[in-house]
């Protein structure tokens, strides 16, 4: 009896922590979004075309060499304080570089319409995959090799279209990584809830990282497919 109630009040300890770890991400998840927004209005605002006139390989390299940087610096200071202001900063900066996209949708005659499109689809997609992957009894954790794998493939074809600007693979990328981000943000929160994540603010990175991918492409496929100029 006395070993039933042990297991029992450790099950409750590691339910508890968990959806203490969920409800912080959560949290962290929706904070995120105020310098993300106030970046992106920034970014608005800034020509970015000078960064790409004289080599885009070059600036391509150092927007990634800048994004995996700081998110570097969010996973080694993940366990302290200081993670969650880095995680804020590199938000920002992730706002920032939507200003170029956001600055030829706005040059669309419905593309303030897109955004919007974009960003609600983002949100149902997101609250749908929660749903889901919140339930404990199923385990997406199979997904995480497969994940890794497509995610390797998309960037060889982003660096590939560098070179050959072929429309309909730009088109199929951004399809392509709007199906990854809804497999990951499926695998991350499904982690957090069966306890293989225990850190909120490496979960919210995560979580956020795979929510602007989607916000981007899918908004890339929405004006390429209903962008106006009339």
């Amino acid at each position: 009896m006395a070993d039933n109630i042990e297991v029992l009040g450790r099950e409750t300890s590691v339910s508890s922590a968990t959806n203490k770890v969920m409800r912080n991400t959560y949290a962290l998840l929706g904070m995120t979004m105020i310098p993300t927004v106030i970046g992106a209005m920034v970014g608005m605002t800034i020509d970015f075309s000078f960064l790409f006139a004289a080599s885009p390989i070059v600036a391509f390299i150092g927007i990634m060499a800048a994004v995996f940087g700081m998110s570097w610096l969010v996973t080694k200071n993940a366990n302290n304080a200081a993670g969650v202001w880095l995680l804020f900063g590199f938000t920002f900066i992730m706002g920032l570089l939507l200003g170029p996209i956001l600055q030829v949708a706005l040059s669309l005659s419905n593309g303030a319409q897109l955004i919007a499109l974009a960003a609600g689809g983002t949100a149902a997609s997101f609250l749908t995959l929660a749903a889901v992957a919140s339930n404990t009894n199923r385990d997406f954790s199979f997904l995480g090799k497969f994940l890794t794998i497509g995610f390797v493939l998309v960037v060889l074809a982003i660096l590939a279209n560098f070179f050959f600007h072929v429309p309909a693979l730009t088109l199929t990328i951004s399809a392509v990584v709007v199906l990854l981000m809804a497999g990951f943000i499926l695998y991350e929160i499904n982690q957090v809830v069966r306890g293989g994540q225990t850190n909120y603010v490496l979960a919210t990175l995560s979580i956020y990282i795979s929510l602007h991918n989607m916000f981007t492409h899918l908004l890339h496929l929405l004006m390429a497919l209903m962008g106006s100029r009339d």
